[in-house]
């Protein structure tokens, strides 16, 4: 089963320094985030700000990176295009279209392995970063609130 998500802010990863974007559901009962480049990240946080360019932004799909679908409809037949989650959520916000995580992606987000071999900082970084995450306000977003 799908469940509609909406981007809920950007933020930084305060052990890698790497810009995350959070989609929560519409009750805001579940979240997922998605780490994601700097590049990506500007091009959704200029959506956010409404901030227009005089050239249109690329959101090239690159090669081997593919792991979300965009759905797009032309001349009333469906069309599914291969995307990086960070490109689709930018097309998307640029589009206004609605976004839809899979409940099994949700789901497998919440249990992570980091990796077989765990040493105790890897620990302590995953331990780190959970509770960083679960403790997320909206106020946490900044000028990115939605």
């Amino acid at each position: 089963m799908f469940i509609e998500m909406r981007v809920s802010g950007l933020t930084m990863d305060p052990i890698t320094n790497t810009p995350i974007v959070i989609l929560k559901d519409l009750e805001e009962k579940k979240a997922i985030p998605i780490w994601i480049g700097i590049f990506e990240a500007s091009a959704i946080a200029t959506e956010i700000e409404k901030i227009t360019f005089s050239r249109p932004m690329t959101h090239d799909l690159r090669n081997n990176t593919f792991f979300s679908n965009i759905h797009l409809r032309r001349d009333g037949k469906p069309i599914v295009v291969d995307a990086r989650p960070s490109d689709a959520i930018a097309i998307a916000l640029r589009a206004g279209a609605k976004i839809f995580v899979d409940e099994k992606v949700i789901e497998k987000s919440r249990n992570v392995d980091f990796g077989t071999k765990m040493t105790d900082l890897d620990k302590l970084k995953k331990e780190k970063m959970a509770e960083f995450l679960e403790n997320l306000s909206p106020e946490d977003f900044g000028k990115y609130k939605m």
